[in-house]
């Protein structure tokens, strides 16, 4: 059993924002003709598939980014989820854009919702996929304002196939593990 986090807020005006990509990123493995089949459960949108005889449960908290810890400490004990089969997908403001990294057992680097992950299983002994969105383009701009803007229209081609990579290594890790997952795409 995997357990597919995707990292984002709750609520139409963030769906497009850089700060939701971990949300767009699972709707992206999902595909979209299952996006409708997300219950509200564990204080998120949930979705359990079967692919290739492995359960995996998707998960898009809705307590908004700084407790996203809740809805994933909750899911994890219900389902008694190993970390090595926990994937938190996010965005990474240390990253160019449009570029992915597969790691794990990582410090937050400032993200409020793995700060509060990591806290709140008391380990930060879980994969995650960081997709970066960059940094604000002028240093004076506040990340805040930066991660709660969408993404531009000279973007959505580079988003797409950002979005296409996640759904890519998303499957390679759960079929061939976390280590060939990181070699194939840091």
């Amino acid at each position: 059993m995997w357990l597919i986090v995707g990292l984002g807020n709750p609520g139409s005006q963030y769906k497009f924002n850089r700060h939701n990509i971990g949300f767009m990123a699972v709707d992206s493995f999902v595909g979209p003709d299952k996006l409708k089949s997300f219950k509200s459960e564990f204080k998120a949108e949930f979705l359990k598939l079967k692919s290739k005889d492995e359960d995996i449960l998707l998960l898009k908290p809705q307590t908004y980014m700084n407790l996203s810890g809740d809805s994933v400490q909750e899911a994890v004990s219900f389902f008694k989820v190993p970390l090595d089969r926990l994937i938190v997908v996010h965005d990474e403001l240390d990253q160019p854009f449009g570029k992915i990294k597969v790691q794990k057992a990582r410090g937050h680097g400032g993200h409020n919702g793995i700060r509060d992950i990591t806290a709140k299983l008391g380990t930060n002994d879980y994969i995650r996929l960081r997709l970066g969105v960059g940094r604000p383009p002028v240093p004076e701009m506040n990340v805040a304002d930066y991660v709660l803007q969408n993404f531009g229209k000279d973007q959505q081609d580079t988003l797409a196939e950002l979005l296409t990579q996640s759904t890519q290594a998303l499957e390679t890790i759960i079929i061939d593990g976390y280590a060939k997952a990181a070699n194939k795409f840091n």
